[in-house]
């Protein structure tokens, strides 16, 4: 059997409408991921329904529900290879409630496309996936300028190099480097410039978009660091016992191994572990597993519960204190101010304590100490206190676990990362 293609978790992300599922199913289409037949079978459906240019959208939509409302919902686990490697697709809905998926997607994420409508440009939408993607620790981006055939004229260079130029404006001041990353005009729907170079636009020489891909850099494996996994879910089986789920960030799981999870401070010790529906003998960062473990009853550990070994276990937090940025907010944020925090997989509601200073943005100097209020646009540090135990780490020993976003009101208003913890003592 030939070795396996290195691997890479994927996000494709982007506003609503900007054609993020069609993009994707083309892709998974030019693969060879999906063949051929079933397409034309979801275009004749998507014929029969009125919505005929929906086929590769449906590619990632085929739950029945999201059909019929013509919107994507779940995050579809969807893979694909290319030259150079395979990749698991981690679909992040665009619509604004569904956000907290896209903070779960974007966090397991290697790397990123930003899908933007070349019609519309940067909208809010744009402008939040951007600043999360930044913030939750994805440096690879592609951008695909999407609907590039349905510009009047087609394949206008002219409205390319605007949208490009007021996305770089973007990415610049969230910390990207516009300089590094490839802009490609694509149009998903008819494939254009996704594995072929197209003649429709002579006046772009770069690389297609599955090209583009495969100049991604393979993300390093923190082998190195502290065993950490934060678990998704939680399974009750019948004569197995409890199977907690997720993914590795950091460090080497193995067969045997004595293990605490936190903040639910229980013990116990790796009897099996299970990738793919196969056993495996050790995980690694980036392998998404189920694990048996031998000492743990029904209704111990939890969804936001991390395991990590018995003799390092994940830190709880008393306190913490977090550089922050505001995305948006309706009015100020101040002290007392109790919003929700969303850390690898806890959503934990969190209590300012201290504004400590707020820094310009740009440049990270301190601007102001110990403001009175925070509002959007301000990057500050802050100290804050959860409503109840969870595990944070500082971001600077294990970024995987110490990267957050804030939500309330049902939308992303800051995002930020931890930089010092007081630990809460777990007997």
């Amino acid at each position: 059997m030939a070795a396996e293609k290195p691997h890479m978790n994927l996000a494709v992300i982007g506003h609503i409408d900007h054609g993020k599922s069609t993009c994707v199913g083309r892709m998974m289409f030019e693969t060879g991921a999906v063949p051929a037949h079933i397409i034309e079978g979801y275009r004749k459906e998507a014929e029969s329904k009125g919505k005929a240019t929906f086929e590769f959208a449906w590619v990632m939509d085929n739950l029945k529900e999201e059909r019929e409302r013509g919107i994507t919902i779940d995050i579809a686990h969807k893979r694909f290879d290319t030259a150079k490697f395979y990749f698991t697709v981690v679909d992040c809905p665009g619509h604004r409630d569904f956000v907290k998926n896209m903070i779960t997607g974007a966090s397991q994420a290697d790397a990123a496309i930003l899908v933007v409508a070349a019609s519309d440009g940067v909208m809010d939408q744009t402008k939040e996936h951007v600043f999360l993607s930044r913030t939750l620790g994805i440096t690879q981006l592609i951008i695909a300028i999407n609907k590039m055939d349905a510009l009047k004229p087609p394949y206008d260079q002219k409205r390319f190099e605007e949208v490009k130029k007021d996305l770089s404006a973007l990415l610049s001041m969230v910390g990207y480097k516009p300089a590094e990353i490839l802009f490609i005009p694509i149009s998903a729907l008819a494939g254009t410039n996704l594995k072929v170079k197209s003649p429709d636009t002579p006046w772009y020489t770069g690389p297609t978009l599955l090209e583009a891909l495969d100049t991604l850099k393979e993300p390093e494996k923190p082998t190195d660091k502290p065993f950490r996994l934060p678990i998704q879910d939680v399974y009750s089986i019948s004569g197995i016992g409890t199977v907690p789920v997720g993914r590795v960030e950091t460090g080497i799981m193995k067969k045997g191994m004595k293990v605490s999870f936190q903040p639910a401070n229980k013990d116990g010790e790796i009897k099996s572990i299970e990738m793919h529906h196969e056993e495996i003998p050790q995980a690694l960062p980036g392998d998404n597993i189920g694990f048996n473990v031998r000492g743990l009853g029904k209704g111990d550990i939890r969804r936001g519960d991390v395991c990590g070994p018995a003799e390092a276990p994940p830190t709880v937090a008393d306190e913490f204190t977090a550089q922050i940025v505001i995305l948006q907010h309706p009015s100020a944020i101040t002290i007392g101010y109790t919003p929700v925090f969303h850390c690898h997989t806890t959503q934990t509601a969190c209590t300012f304590v201290e504004l400590k200073r707020k820094l310009d943005p740009r440049t990270g100097q301190t601007k102001e100490e110990n403001p009175t209020f925070l509002k959007s646009g301000d990057a500050a540090i802050v100290q804050v206190k959860p409503t109840k135990p969870m595990v944070i780490e500082n971001v600077k020993d294990l970024p995987q676990l110490g990267r957050f976003a804030i939500r309330d009101m049902g939308q992303t208003i800051a995002a930020g990362m931890c930089i010092a913890v007081q630990p809460k003592q777990m007997r």
